[in-house]
C-alpha cells in the first residue's frame, strides 16, 4: 500500500465502514430472499442468489482486510477499531461509531441469518 497521510487514513476507513454498512445491508436482504428460496425449494433461484452474494462478500471482506491494515499502521501491530476511533476529534468520531455500530449490528444479523439458512438447507437435504 502506498504511503498515506493520516487524513487520506482516515478518509479510507471511513468510506470502507460505510460501503460496509450499505452493502451488508443488501446481503442481508439477499439472505433473507436465499431463505425464502430455499423454503419454497427453489434451486435456480438460490444459485443465482449466490452469485450475487458472492462479490459482496468478497469486497467486504477486502474491506476488512484494508480497514487492518489501516489500523495497525496508524496505531502499531495490536491496534483495534476503539483505539483507533479514540484518536478522532469528537465529530468524526461520532459519525465513525455510529457507522461502526450499525455495521456490527448488520453483521451479526448476517451471521444468524447465514446460520439460519445453512441449518434449514441441510434439513432439506
Amino acid at each position: 500500500m502506498a504511503t498515506l497521510t493520516r487524513s487520506q487514513a482516515n478518509a479510507l476507513l471511513a468510506d470502507g465502514v460505510t460501503q460496509d454498512v450499505n452493502e451488508a445491508a443488501t446481503i442481508l436482504m439477499l439472505l433473507e430472499r436465499q431463505f425464502d428460496a430455499a423454503v419454497r425449494h427453489r434451486s435456480a433461484e438460490l444459485s443465482t442468489l449466490a452469485d450475487e452474494l458472492t462479490p459482496l462478500l468478497e469486497a467486504m471482506e477486502a474491506r476488512r482486510q484494508q480497514r487492518v491494515t489501516l489500523v495497525r499502521a496508524l496505531l502499531g501491530p495490536q491496534g483495534t477499531m476503539a483505539q483507533y476511533s479514540a484518536t478522532l476529534a469528537p465529530a468524526p468520531r461520532a459519525a465513525f461509531e455510529a457507522a461502526w455500530q450499525a455495521l456490527e449490528q448488520t453483521v451479526r444479523a448476517c451471521k444468524d441469518a447465514t446460520l439460519r439458512n445453512g441449518q434449514l438447507m441441510a434439513e432439506q437435504h
